[in-house]
């Protein structure tokens, strides 16, 4: 489809009824869904909805998890006997 055609990016042989605000496409009326009083096409929908749902759940630990707690608990338990070394003298 050519930029300017008036033609629907996903049905070329459709003509377009409005214009996407997420990527600029035309869009025949089928593609247009509007969502927040804004006309938007399926895939740019898509994206939208799944940045108002917000953070995905979190997952299992990791190796990469695992190793970083270890670490950090290695960390603190040597800040700890530092500071008793040093209460100490």
């Amino acid at each position: 489809m050519l930029q300017g055609s008036g033609r629907c990016h996903y049905h070329p042989d459709r003509a377009g009824l409005g214009i996407c605000v997420e990527c600029r496409r035309v869009i025949c009326r089928e593609c247009t869904t509007q969502f927040e009083g804004i006309n938007r096409c399926a895939s740019c929908l898509q994206k939208r909805l799944k940045v108002l749902e917000g953070p995905t759940e979190r997952r299992d630990w990791s190796a990469g998890n695992v190793v970083l707690a270890l670490l950090s608990g290695g960390i603190v338990y040597g800040g700890f006997r530092l500071l008793v070394e040093l209460v100490g003298r």
